[in-house]
């Protein structure tokens, strides 16, 4: 006699899965060169041969609530939000190491904190991802920097909204150098 504990085994076979996860794959590079170069991206400096002393690359960033609630899904649904473009987009750079948290704002920095706009718009429409980037030059944002990040303003949360931060020691910038900030969001 066999016993049963009241549970019955269902195969699904080749059924859809019952739930879907979204990947957000953020991947961080960080391309440093001597001189001053504020206006240029790090493909017009390749192409005219300068070559960077240093690239850092590093994967992940904390999706902050306020980018989520006021970037993301007022745009998915079409009921406002500001539109990461070419004239809204920056990347900021500070000095804080305080730990990424999703009930954060921006940059942690108290001082020490910049925000470039991105060269150009935001690429898109390819490999299900979106692309910033900003060049810090010479006279800008030299100090360590410990946290990056993007967001829709100038200076958010004063005048826009964070999406991400990441806490990563990237180095001390110092004059005479121009950095090149990329981000790389794939949401498959």
């Amino acid at each position: 006699m066999e016993r049963s504990l009241g549970r019955e085994k269902i195969g699904l076979g080749s059924l859809v899965p019952l739930n879907e996860k979204p990947h957000w794959r953020p991947h961080w590079k960080v391309e440093k060169f001597l001189g001053d170069y504020p206006e240029m991206t790090a493909e017009d400096l390749k192409a005219a041969g300068i070559e960077p002393y240093e690239t850092l690359e590093f994967d992940g960033n904390c999706l902050l609530n306020s980018g989520i609630n006021s970037i993301i899904w007022p745009l998915v649904a079409g009921s406002g939000g500001t539109a990461m473009n070419s004239t809204n987009s920056y990347i900021g750079v500070g000095d804080s190491s305080t730990a990424a948290s999703a009930s954060q704002t921006g940059l942690q920095a108290a001082t020490n904190k910049t925000w470039q706009q991105v060269s150009g718009a935001p690429t898109v429409g390819s490999n299900q991802q979106i692309v910033f980037s900003a060049t810090f030059g010479s006279a800008s944002a030299n100090y360590a920097w410990n946290e990056i990040c993007v967001g829709n303003g100038s200076n958010p949360p004063s005048t826009g909204v964070t999406l991400n931060r990441l806490v990563q020691t990237m180095g001390t910038k110092a004059s005479g150098t121009s950095w090149v900030a990329t981000l790389t969001i794939t949401l498959s």
